[in-house]
């Protein structure tokens, strides 16, 4: 039994890419439904923000019917298959605010310092082989003032919820989940960063959790 989820290591790129490889074909009829409150609301989280929107792990594109043309979208993923499949997507002309898509590792993102107005990872976060790698990334490539925004399900830490968490959170990594991440992790990154503010933590039904950081917005002493 496993008493204490932070004694299981962080997933593997490699396991975790083998994963996506073979949900890439039934992903949107199988998972697009489930996790659509959750997209929903991390892409109208995203339009406050406006301006230009990167989205990490961006799987084939589902979250492409939640934005509109009052931003401009730059997608990643580490999944060749999945990119393949938001290619095909975007290639409908029903999304021309989607830019860019690339195969791409968030853990090294391969932008310039204070590319964009908001980052957004639906689903993501918690199934990556550094988080706070990844987390660093994500504010290195915001504007001052620019907005982290994640939806996850996370760790429920107590009650029966979280002893089933608990004993299926290894068998869950074949599978490319992982039920038993805390939200200490992500809270504890913002506060050794430095430069990331928590801003929000909600409850999305039925049972993800949506959280926004902001990069601070740095003040320069006149000479």
């Amino acid at each position: 039994m496993i008493n204490d989820p932070s004694t299981l290591a962080d997933p593997s790129l490699q396991v975790m890419e083998r994963a996506y490889e073979k949900w890439a074909p039934i992903y949107d009829a199988l998972c697009g439904p489930f996790f659509l409150s959750g997209r929903r609301a991390a892409a109208a989280a995203a339009r406050d923000v406006g301006g230009k929107i990167l989205e990490i792990g961006v799987g084939t594109g589902l979250s492409f019917d939640d934005y509109d043309n009052t931003s401009e979208i730059t997608g990643v993923d580490i999944s060749e298959p999945m990119i393949a499949k938001a290619r095909e997507r975007a290639a409908s002309g029903r999304y021309p605010f989607v830019k860019d898509l690339r195969v791409m590792d968030a853990s090294a993102l391969e932008f310039p310092d204070a590319t964009f107005d908001c980052v957004v990872a639906q689903f993501v976060i918690t199934l990556v082989e550094n988080p706070e790698q990844v987390l660093s990334e994500c504010a290195r490539v915001l504007k001052p003032g620019g907005q982290i925004i994640l939806i996850n399900h996370l760790y429920s830490e107590r009650g029966f919820v979280a002893a089933i968490e608990r004993l299926t959170a290894k068998q869950a990594r074949k599978l490319g989940l992982r039920p038993e991440f805390p939200f200490a992790r992500l809270a504890a990154w913002a506060q050794g960063h430095g430069e990331a503010e928590l801003i929000e933590r909600r409850s999305v039904k039925p049972f993800f959790t949506l959280v926004r950081f902001r990069r601070a917005i740095s003040h320069q002493v006149a000479a």
